[in-house]
């Protein structure tokens, strides 16, 4: 009897010890989202399947162009995945060809499939405040980002983690890379 006593005890104790490293995972070192939409055409695409590393931004601030993970404001349960593209204390202006100006320089990047057509409320400069960064999806013209109000600037404490490795579909497994 005490034998068995000791054996349910021991797996019991395993099991605890198992779901708390499993919950501090979850809640501290990782988490599994789903792309949801084409924003971030061609480089992640709808159904893709990531894990989000939650622990970097811990040791270092967010840096220009990574992809990063925050909560809509508006909707519980819904995070959105975008591209870094301003920084905090710079200026973003989108100018009437579309380029993306960051505090009055061209910014040189290839992430956009097209010429941005709306500017939303980058049609005048926006500065940027300490703790806030201006994000797009890389589907310019196809995405609900820092450029519209509803979005806005991402503040640096809602910013969950970066884009980290992709799980589905197996054909794309791999890390992202950022740059």
């Amino acid at each position: 009897m005490k034998k068995v006593l000791r054996e349910i005890l021991s797996t019991s104790l395993y099991l605890l010890v198992v779901l708390c490293i499993t919950y501090l995972a979850i809640h501290f070192v990782g988490q599994r989202t789903q792309v949801s939409g084409s924003s971030m055409e061609p480089k992640l695409s709808d159904g893709d399947n990531l894990i989000v590393d939650k622990i970097t931004y811990r040791f270092k601030e967010p840096e220009r162009y990574d992809i990063i993970v925050f909560p809509f404001q508006y909707e519980e349960n819904t995070f959105y995945i975008k591209r870094i593209i301003g920084l905090p204390g710079e200026t973003v202006y989108i100018d009437g060809e579309g380029n993306i100006l960051i505090d009055d320089k061209i910014l040189e990047e290839g992430y956009g499939r097209e010429i941005i057509r709306e500017p939303g409320r980058a049609y005048e400069p926006i500065t940027l405040g300490d703790d806030e960064y201006f994000v797009m999806g890389d589907n310019r013209n196809n995405s609900s980002d820092s450029r519209d109000p509803s979005v806005g600037n991402v503040k640096r404490d809602d910013i969950i983690g970066r884009a980290w490795l992709r799980i589905w579909p197996f054909d794309k497994f791999g890390f992202i890379k950022h740059r």
